[in-house]
């Protein structure tokens, strides 16, 4: 899958993927990821369905899925680098994501501690603990 908007993409082409990028984000800015190793972030972009948010050749952006792609997903690790944001380019990533075919008619799951309205817009639901939300197919 790739999608195209402008000077943007999102892909799921793996090879796309700038690990050294993501672990960097992952440990250095993330609340959530910092005290993985970055052979567990290795491992887990290897066994995940992941998305590259590129402007042009260069990763500004990413997400990773969790699935049995039968009936149920995680989303996870989802970042846009910080001096791209404002833009709605998280948005679309989000967008892009959750349009992906081998997602379609699943339940969806998420962690957050701040971007519950971003969620929301796509049909993210809050549940307990308040942290966990939930998308119904």
């Amino acid at each position: 899958m790739e999608i195209r908007n402008g000077d943007y993409t999102v892909t799921d082409n793996k090879e796309m993927v700038s690990r050294d990028l993501v672990k960097r984000y992952i440990l250095d800015s993330s609340y959530w990821g910092k005290n993985r190793t970055e052979e567990q972030i290795d491992r887990s972009i290897d066994s995940s369905l992941c998305f590259s948010l590129l402007m042009n050749i260069e990763q500004i952006g990413f997400a990773r899925v969790i699935s049995d792609f039968a009936t149920i997903y995680y989303l996870a690790d989802v970042f846009v680098l910080e001096e791209f944001r404002g833009n709605g380019l998280g948005k679309w990533l989000v967008e892009c994501v959750l349009a992906h075919e081998k997602l379609r008619g699943l339940r969806g799951m998420l962690n957050t501690k701040d971007a519950h309205s971003l969620y929301e817009r796509f049909g993210f639901n809050v549940a307990e603990p308040q942290s966990t939300m939930i998308r119904l197919p």
